[in-house]
């Protein structure tokens, strides 16, 4: 039985471990922080519909609402199928509106037209000057609730993990990934620190969202990744019921998600190489507040319960002309045919609700490189709940 190491303990790396224990696999996950602790569990919790992508990358597009139907499935306890509205408050937002209902109707995205009497009926809390509202099936989710299952019903299967161990080296002989070399970040029953120990693995997934370029560089190779970070602000209350989205190409401040009794309002977004050290710019935090209260009045007058940073892991674009302009699609990468690195994948870009998907597609390139023929199962098999994972 082949030896899967995943490096990683996000979204991804878990649905990428269910995925390949139905298959067939050992597998063990590597995580140098806690789970989810990237921008798995920092999102603002949006199941996409695919709209925010469809005009200018439709290929996100059409990954986000395939997706979106299959979660609402698998993990229908982790969301609120609330569904979304896009908003056209100006002449700008008016002229985009049938542009955008175009590309939904070309990726497949159902949507509903609504006069602004109509769309203020649905969510009173808009702005009055509202000029039009387009209904799509976007809902909310909680980031840990839908990726716990999978991590819950991987380890069930028989997958090993293990939080707190940093990949310090990637173990390369003759061309080809024979397995890592580690250090434990915890304390031992002895009150050690740094142990330092080696992990042997027919095959290695980098999995490692943002830092998953410093991680190819552990095996003397590149992938194109570019970390953009954007600030999130939670403030109190629900001020909406739906995901308020502005009809425009996706910006800044232009998405407001309710989120139990909070509305989570976003996102900046800029480019870095270091996603270790990521600030929270105050004017960012006024930014999103302003741009969200030009949709929903509301959002001004109210308290800020807090604003935080992730990294998103892009697929890096030097002819994007801003930084969001940068597809939100994903790709695997096999290094054995990239670099003459055999046994070495590296899985970037996507998003949190794409996880199923980029599992599924890095575990048929595993079966195709170790020749097993085994189809993938995730779509149909049931879940453990999020629960199981700190019972078991």
């Amino acid at each position: 039985m082949e030896h899967i190491a995943i490096i990683g303990g996000g979204g991804t790396a878990a649905a990428l471990a269910h995925d390949l224990i139905l298959r067939g696999f050992s597998v063990a996950i590597y995580e140098r922080g806690e789970f989810f602790s990237g921008a798995t569990g920092r999102h603002h919790g949006l199941l996409h519909s695919g709209a925010r992508y469809a005009v200018h990358d439709p290929e996100a597009a059409r990954e986000c609402i395939e997706e979106n139907m299959i979660l609402r499935r698998l993990v229908p306890q982790a969301m609120e199928q609330n569904d979304g509205l896009f908003v056209a408050l100006d002449d700008e937002d008016m002229t985009y509106r049938q542009r955008l209902k175009d590309a939904c109707a070309a990726s497949g995205i159902p949507t509903r037209d609504y006069t602004p009497e109509q769309a203020r009926r649905l969510e009173p809390g808009l702005t009055e000057t509202v000029l039009a509202a387009m209904q799509v099936p976007d809902a909310t989710f909680d980031a840990w609730r839908l990726a716990l299952p999978f991590l819950a019903t991987a380890r069930a299967g028989g997958a090993t993990i293990h939080n707190f161990t940093e990949v310090i080296g990637i173990d390369v002989q003759g061309g080809a990934v024979r397995g890592l070399r580690l250090r434990t970040l915890t304390e031992d029953a002895h009150g050690a620190r740094g142990r330092e120990w080696s992990a042997p693995a027919d095959m290695v997934v980098n999995a490692a969202g943002a830092w998953a370029g410093k991680v190819a560089a552990l095996a003397g190779v590149h992938v194109p990744i570019q970390p953009g970070p954007g600030v999130l602000v939670a403030i109190e209350g629900r001020v909406t019921n739906m995901v308020i989205n502005r009809m425009r190409k996706a910006s800044e401040g232009d998405i407001i998600v309710p989120q139990r009794r909070l509305s989570v309002l976003g996102t900046s977004m800029w480019l870095t190489d270091d996603p270790d050290h990521l600030d929270i710019p105050p004017e960012h935090v006024q930014r999103m507040v302003r741009l969200c209260s030009e949709m929903v009045p509301a959002c001004a007058g109210a308290a800020i319960r807090s604003a935080w940073s992730a990294a998103r892991p892009l697929i890096g674009n030097a002819d994007a002309a801003r930084p969001q302009e940068i597809s939100r699609t994903f790709d695997c990468y096999d290094h054995g045919t990239r670099d003459n690195v055999s046994g070495l994948l590296s899985i970037i870009g996507g998003k949190g609700m794409t996880l199923r998907a980029m599992a599924e597609k890095t575990a048929d390139i595993i079966c195709r490189l170790t020749g097993r023929d085994a189809p993938c199962r995730t779509r149909e098999t049931p879940l453990l709940p999020a629960r199981a994972f700190y019972r078991s």
